[in-house]
């Protein structure tokens, strides 16, 4: 029991650690430095608080592969690490992978790659995308964790994508987008709001995995219900973490 208890003070720690740094994140005028533009949140190799998210890299098990995670806080900020919002859509598709089997899948705002990984390996078309200051990570996670492809298994791709921008580069009509705490910073909500809109068709799914944390957060979903039927399908209580479906309205 003791060690139960350890454990589950150390995820509400993680969990209160996020919530700072994204409110730290969302609070702070991005930086006009291009190689670090994400890293907003300083790295300090002191704080103990931050230990988990200055790992070279996190191990995970999915659908009986090993995925290995290169982290890199240093360079990348927030986009660089693991967030529990990524693990846990991960593990909701794991759960139901007729979402994703044979489907056509793009994961918006990927960060380190994680939930697109897992839908290749749970045999849907994934395209991970991202920033471009984001991509040197996310490339080096595909392309490590999919050395030795399977016939049974298409890595995925990785494309540059800015919400709202050269979004007729991308197909319409996708099966599924997926996004883990991308919903955290007003300033982009009407480009992630644009780009739902041109990706999806009458018939696509959206989840979104995210910790609400603020008045902001709440707002993007009334936003996102002018154009979509949006509703809760799944909470991590232990990690309070919510899972929306939306779709359109059409």
């Amino acid at each position: 029991m003791a060690i139960r208890r350890q454990i589950v003070a150390l995820v509400q720690l993680l969990a209160n650690i996020q919530t700072v740094v994204m409110a730290d994140y969302s609070s702070v005028e991005e930086p006009s430095s291009s190689c670090n533009s994400l890293a907003v949140v300083p790295y300090d190799e002191s704080n103990v608080i931050l230990v988990p998210f200055q790992k070279k890299t996190r191990d995970f098990l999915f659908v009986e592969k090993r995925l290995i995670i290169k982290q890199n806080w240093r360079d990348g900020g927030v986009a660089a690490v693991v967030w529990d919002a990524a693990v846990v859509l991960s593990e909701f598709l794991e759960s139901h992978k007729q979402l994703v089997l044979e489907k056509k899948v793009i994961e918006l705002g990927a960060g380190t790659g994680l939930v697109g990984m897992v839908a290749s390996l749970l045999g849907g078309y994934v395209e991970i995308t991202d920033r471009e200051m984001a991509l040197k990570t996310l490339k080096y996670n595909v392309g490590e964790n999919f050395k030795h492809p399977t016939h049974d298994v298409d890595s995925p791709t990785v494309l540059e994508l800015e919400w709202g921008k050269s979004l007729e580069t991308f197909s319409r009509n996708y099966d599924l987008i997926l996004g883990a705490d991308i919903i955290y910073l007003k300033e982009t909500f009407p480009d992630l709001l644009k780009t739902l809109a041109h990706l999806s068709g009458c018939k696509t799914k959206v989840l979104l995995s995210c910790k609400i944390r603020y008045d902001r957060d709440v707002n993007f979903l009334q936003m996102l219900k002018n154009d979509f039927i949006v509703h809760q399908i799944f909470h991590d209580k232990e990690r309070d973490i919510v899972i929306y479906e939306a779709s359109r309205k059409c």
